[in-house]
Order: structure tokens, then sequence, then C-alpha cells
């Protein structure tokens, strides 16, 4: 059996002749870019995760700068990101001339550790960026309290975690923004590459709606420094009609992780944590193991696709080596030993069953 670690053509041949009817209707629209496609995306995602405000943006790396920008962070600041996950809220923060401070990840859940984060925290602390990382939400709760003692701003990286809640409040509605990605992999997909950002403040709303379009209040009238960073009208038509399916797939997700973990207990492999209250949305269902590399080998001899998310911690890097004081040893460790199995809405149970007897010949 030949299992590839992601299939996005099975969702495309489901979703293809709705997705070719909206084509066709943006395509006779007066505008590509804009558009009452977007408005209504920004309205029903809005709606989705009980916020008062979505921008849509062009991808989640420009969502993260332009949060970054409308809280006014710049040269000398300082903000606190996870020393493991993807890169662009480190990279982000080195674009405006702020420092990124890295904190190590937790040693279950793979997210920023909350325990560690306030001995970082410096008189120029000016933002937390935590990465809600395979579909598992950080620690809100204990990051927004400690954020609103030392008085510093929250910007949630969303792009892996659609749907993702901590006690019912979706990831997204608990910082001061929050930032999404679009990108076909991720659990709600476009056909390309898109983003938005998220917030509960007007104001703050407002000023990333500007900073987006060239710094515009209205039409040619510009009263900051801004960037072009859109949605075309095409891909927010594209998400809001699998907008209504966000949630049977996530559930599909978390079905399929159940039998992951009941099939895998007992190996010698660190399975996905999910703690009570937390709705982990399983972007990715990752073990840990000190033989991931010869696993992946072997899977791949027996057909089965995997992946690994992140082959580098970002604090290892060399791009921010000036950044870094190599004090984050559990991210180090986790990016040489997780291992990303196939996951996805519509993945058969039978390869599901494959992929779990394969592991069991390997290590049991």
């Amino acid at each position: 059996m030949k299992i590839p670690f992601l299939d996005l053509y099975r969702q495309q041949k489901q979703t293809l002749s709705a997705i070719q009817r909206l084509l066709n209707e943006v395509m006779l629209q007066d505008s590509l870019l804009g558009g009452k496609a977007v408005r209504a995306f920004e309205d029903s995602f809005a709606t989705y995760l009980n916020i008062s405000h979505t921008i849509a943006c062009a991808n989640c790396t420009d969502a993260l700068e332009i949060s970054l920008r409308a809280l006014g962070i710049g040269e000398g600041d300082e903000v606190i990101v996870p020393a493991n996950g993807w890169m662009s809220a480190a990279e982000a923060t080195c674009l405006l001339n702020a420092k990124p401070v890295f904190v190590d990840n937790h040693p279950e859940t793979y997210t920023i550790d909350p325990e560690k984060i306030e001995a970082k925290i410096t008189s120029k602390t000016k933002a937390i960026i935590p990465i809600h990382l395979c579909g598992y939400p950080a620690d809100m709760p204990k990051i927004c309290a400690l954020a609103a003692r030392y008085q510093i701003k929250v910007i949630e990286d969303c792009a892996q975690a659609h749907g993702a809640a901590i006690d019912g409040k979706k990831v997204g509605s608990w910082g001061d923004l929050g930032t999404f990605s679009f990108y076909p992999t991720k659990n709600l997909g476009g056909i390309g590459d898109a983003g938005a950002i998220v917030s509960l403040d007007d104001a703050l709303a407002e000023a990333c709606r500007q900073i987006a379009s060239h710094g515009q209040v209205e039409k040619n009238k510009h009263i900051r420094l801004g960037r072009n960073s859109r949605m075309d009208t095409f891909q927010a038509a594209v998400l809001n009609f699998k907008l209504g399916f966000l949630e049977e797939w996530n559930e599909r997700r978390r079905a399929l992780a159940r039998k992951y973990t009941e099939a895998l207990k007992g190996l010698p492999i660190q399975l996905p944590a999910e703690q009570s209250g937390f709705h982990h949305v399983y972007h990715l269902y990752v073990i840990q193991s000190d033989r991931r590399d010869w696993l992946a080998k072997e899977l791949a001899k027996m057909g089965v696709g995997t992946a690994i998310h992140y082959p580098e911690a970002v604090a290892d890097m060399q791009v921010f080596q000036e950044y870094t004081k190599h004090d984050t040893p559990i991210a180090s460790k986790q990016s040489a030993q997780l291992l990303s199995l196939p996951l996805y809405p519509e993945l058969e149970n039978d390869e599901l069953e494959y992929i779990t007897g394969c592991l069991q010949k390997l290590l049991k």
C-alpha cells in the first residue's frame, strides 16, 4: 500500500465542482481583489471565532509583521517567541529591527512553555507570540495572565490551529491579535496563499487594515506607511465555502487521531498530549522517538510517507544566532526526534490501520 504524507487531490476532487462555480462567479464580478467575497469571508470567519474583526491579507507572515507594526513594535523592542515551530514569528520580529527572545518548548505539548516565559521578560519586552503548534493550543490562560501582569501584548500565531480551543474559547480570540494562514495544506486551506488577522480591539483592527493597504484610511488617503497585502477575491470565496466544512473536517481529524493513539499506545514512542479542556484539531499527528530518522526511512520502504516539522529548531538556525543564548535544549531535542504521520480528513481507516501496523512491526 502507498500512502502519501499529504494528499490534497482527495479534497480537491470532492470540492472541484463547487469551486469551479465559485471561480465562474468571481470572474464575472467587477473586482478580482477585494469586493463582496472578501467582506463575506471576513464576516463569516469573525462569527466563527466569536470575535469582532477579521482583516484578510496575503499570508500569515504578512499578518504577523502587520500585527507587530500595529502595536508599534520596532528597533530596541523585544518579542518573546517559541524556540521551535515555523520561523515566521522570529523572522517578522527581526524585519522590524526588534529582537526575538527565544523561550523553550514544553516537552509534551511542543508549544511554548509558559513556566519559562517570565524569566525572559525585561523592560524592553513588548509582546509574546505563542504558536499553536500542530493544531494544539498554547496555554493561553497562563500566557494571558502573565502578559496582563507585565502589560505585554499577545499575538497568537494560529497558522496550524483553525478551530482549536481552550474551554470552548477558540484560538485567535485570546490575545490582542491573532494571525492565520490559509495555505492549501492547513485545516482551512485555499487554492493558493492567503492569511488573516483577527482582533477584538477596534483600534488595533483598524490599524492593521490600514497597514495592509498602503496605510490608507480611504482610497487615495494615506495616513501612515503600510504595505500591499491583499487576499484575492477567489481565495476569499473558496475559504468562505470551505469554512462550512471546517468543524466536520476537524472532527474527522480528531477521530483519526484517536485511532492512532489507541493503536500506538504502549509502543516506545511519545504520543501527542491533550490536556483537559484543550481542543486539539490535529493539523499534524506527531510522534517523538530517538529513532526518528530510522523510522522515517523504514516507513518509506513500506510505502508510508512522513514529514519532519521541523528539522532544525528556530533558535538553532544560523540566521538567528545573534539573538539566541542556546538555552533551549528541549526544542533542539524535539527537532531531532519529532515525526509527523499522515493525517487528513480524507485518510481512509484501512490506510491508518496499515500505518499503525507498520509502526507496530517496527517498534515491538
